[in-house]
């Protein structure tokens, strides 16, 4: 049986990230709030392709995006059932 971590709130990552942005090493980071390295590089990128608005075919999927994306296939699952 797995256990899945709750995600983090969205302000202890918008926090995360500010400090990434001033200069704090991810480990450092990482040692300092319990959460993993990877974890921080990842929210690091996604805010720079949130701030970036890149909407090339090639480009990953903001935030805003994502959240679309997921809403929709919640939806097209309901219609399906019905």
């Amino acid at each position: 049986m797995s256990s899945k971590r709750p995600q983090y709130p969205p302000e202890f990552r918008s926090q995360i990230v500010e400090l990434a942005k001033a200069g704090r090493t991810h480990a450092e980071l990482a040692r300092e709030f319990g959460c993993h390295a990877t974890s921080i590089g990842t929210w690091v990128r996604q805010s720079q392709i949130d701030e970036t608005g890149d909407t090339s075919s090639d480009a990953p999927l903001s935030t805003a995006e994502r959240q679309e994306l997921t809403a929709l296939r919640r939806e097209l699952r309901q219609v399906k059932q019905e």
